[in-house]
């Protein structure tokens, strides 16, 4: 479902304009010096709309094209390079300029100054109302447009962009991978190539491994050499151009035919880029007119089924990339759609908050006042690989938070209890850290075992301040999880009786475990721990008569004096087999030990120890 910015629906506007018979103007983005800059007054910037700068303007001409877009007096570069990767996909691009047909100019539909389009924002679709008046000095755009001048996408999808932000000046400040994460609703992964030891062969493969992934997966993927502003669009070495990004078009691992093995090796790492800004391109290994290019015929470009589609896209072996290149951003694709033959995601969200007064608790582990962060459990039915996202919200009522008035965001994963179902009072084992950026996505992958796990999103806390703000969490696996907020410290007491002490139980393993003489079959065991008429199950091991269970569970417990029993079954198909149990008392847990060991009672001819 789309959701109306600021309230202001297309359809009742175009229609009120037409009866009328005015042209839009937009009340809540003015064609005024508010909508410009920030900080300074340009008298001679005019507001004209595309009729006024030629005679016949189109939407789009000879359909969308990512080679012949043109900055302005404000260096948004960041944004002409999300732009140039959206070409690349035609149906992302109609997602974000919807219904091109009916916007489109023309003589014989009826017009009234009136755009739209759709960005993804903070969980939701929205879709953002324009006027078409357009700032230019002397009959010219001076921010972003096209090579051929009656062509006003860009100039448009621009100006929608900069109503979000607040005004055109502060598009300075952006970042790609969050416009690409607006123009997809995918998840951004920043990749910032200088904090890699890239002396290591192993994370040289480890990085080419998971750009190729990722494009395989059709992900829309930039890279940059990061230089000071005053260095962007400034001559780089061997063709390339500094501050400006490039799209990655390929990755593509070759073998390489036994003839030419001597040179080049059984295979080679090949990175296929796209320069959207003036068509130079790299002039060093495999370039167009490297000695590395001319050994290879034609036949065989083919069968390794390498393609040039236009001027400014060449390959470069990946250790050069690597070389000049500072950071990779990475929009990942998320199908949700279990009605395709493509993987498919399933998706979970949790809007929260940072807050002085409530949850917020900073991002060191080390620190007491952790623990007083937003906590959310995951339960993984099996072992899988998960993609989490943190986005903080950065559209105020007026604009979109500039890099300094960004939390330093991130999250930490935390392997918990079986039976968790309230708020950790005390760390587990940590399976997972995010970088914390001052961004306004943080992403994080990995594999995570069966079981139950609490996600913290957290902020740093600046010096004698608290960060707050909301933020989205979203969580990716490719099964089905279980999954709820945990909001309370403790169960609920009640007027009869309270909780008066909370017990983990750790069951570590079992020795000497053996079938009963009358039943057959593989040793399957399993445990179950029963605590005041509550009980908590672990998994199956098979075949295992000396079982390590490594299995915990907690218990609030309202009558400390009770045993907790701890019994060992063999599972079955109709009745599972018990094997022995062992029993935790009071005393036991007031030893300053930090296990205790109890036999059994004898089950069969099977000799039973506990290691709790």
């Amino acid at each position: 479902m789309v959701v109306n910015f600021r309230s202001q629906n297309y359809s009742k506007i175009k229609k009120s304009c037409l009866e009328k018979g005015v042209l839009f103007e937009d009340v809540e983005f003015p064609a005024n010096e508010k909508s410009l800059y920030f900080d300074k007054v340009d008298p001679d910037i005019l507001w004209k709309r595309p009729k006024e700068l030629c005679k016949a303007p189109r939407l789009v001409v000879d359909g969308a094209t990512c080679d012949d877009l043109v900055t302005g007096e404000i260096k948004s570069t960041w944004f002409i390079t999300a732009c140039t990767a959206l070409a690349h996909e035609p149906k992302l691009w109609n997602k974000v300029i919807p219904d091109i047909k009916n916007q489109e100019f023309s003589d014989t539909s009826p017009y009234a100054g009136i755009f739209r389009f759709n960005f993804w924002r903070f969980g939701q679709w929205i879709e953002v109302v324009i006027d078409d008046r357009l700032p230019t000095k002397e009959g010219q755009l001076i921010f972003i447009h096209s090579n051929q001048k009656n062509e006003f996408w860009s100039a448009l999808l621009e100006k929608a962009y900069a109503k979000l932000f607040g005004d055109y000046q502060s598009m300075t400040s952006g970042q790609t991978s969050d416009a690409l994460v607006d123009f997809t609703g995918g998840l951004a992964e920043l990749l910032d190539l200088e904090s890699y030891d890239l002396e290591d062969e192993n994370i040289k493969k480890m990085l080419f491994k998971k750009l190729e992934a990722a494009y395989e997966k059709r992900s829309l993927m930039t890279c940059v050499i990061e230089v000071a502003e005053d260095e962007i669009g400034e001559d780089g070495p061997e063709g390339l151009v500094l501050g400006q990004g490039y799209n990655i078009t390929m990755v593509k691992t070759f073998e390489i035919q036994k003839t030419l093995r001597k040179s080049f090796g059984e295979t080679l790492c090949l990175i296929r880029l796209f320069n959207p800004w003036s068509g130079r391109e790299w002039t060093g290994h495999w370039s167009d007119e490297s000695d590395e290019i001319k050994r290879l015929s034609l036949q065989e470009w083919e069968r390794m089924g390498i393609q040039f589609g236009k001027d400014g896209e060449f390959c470069m072996e990946f250790d050069d990339f690597l070389n000049y290149f500072t950071k990779v951003d990475i929009c990942h694709f998320v199908n949700t759609n279990f009605f395709t033959l493509k993987k498919s995601w399933y998706e979970t969200l949790f809007f929260g908050e940072w807050s002085i007064s409530g949850r917020n608790g900073g991002n060191d582990p080390e620190i007491q006042t952790f623990l007083a962060n937003p906590q959310y459990m995951f339960d993984l039915p099996t072992i899988d690989s998960v993609m989490i996202s943190v986005e903080q919200e950065d559209v105020t009522q007026t604009r979109v938070a500039i890099r300094e008035n960004k939390n330093n965001i991130g999250f930490y994963i935390y392997k918990v209890e079986s039976n968790r179902e309230y708020r950790l009072h005390l760390l587990e084992e940590q399976v997972f850290q995010s970088d914390f950026l001052y961004l306004r996505n943080v992403f994080g992958s990995c594999i995570l075992n069966k079981g139950r796990y609490v996600v913290f999103p957290c902020c740093e806390q600046p010096p004698g301040a608290s960060a707050v703000g909301l933020f989205l969490l979203r969580f990716y696996s490719t099964c089905r999880v279980s999954s709820k907020e945990l909001k309370l410290d403790c169960p609920t007491s009640n007027c009869c009786s309270s909780y008066k002490l909370v017990t983990t139980v750790f069951v570590k393993n079992a020795e000497g475990l053996q079938m009963p003489p009358s039943e057959k079959g593989t040793l399957d065991p399993f445990v179950v721990v029963k605590c005041e008429g509550t009980k908590a199950r672990s998994d199956v091991l098979h075949n295992e008569p000396n079982p390590t269970f490594n299995f915990k569970c907690t218990f609030y417990r309202k009558k400390p004096n009770y045993s907790i029993f701890i019994e060992v079954y063999c599972k079955k198909t109709v009745f599972d087999v018990f094997l022995g149990e062992a029993r935790i008392d009071m005393t036991d847990l007031t030893k300053d030990e930090e296990s205790c060991d109890e036999k059994s009672q004898s089950a069969g001819n099977s000799k039973l120890i506990m290691k709790c």
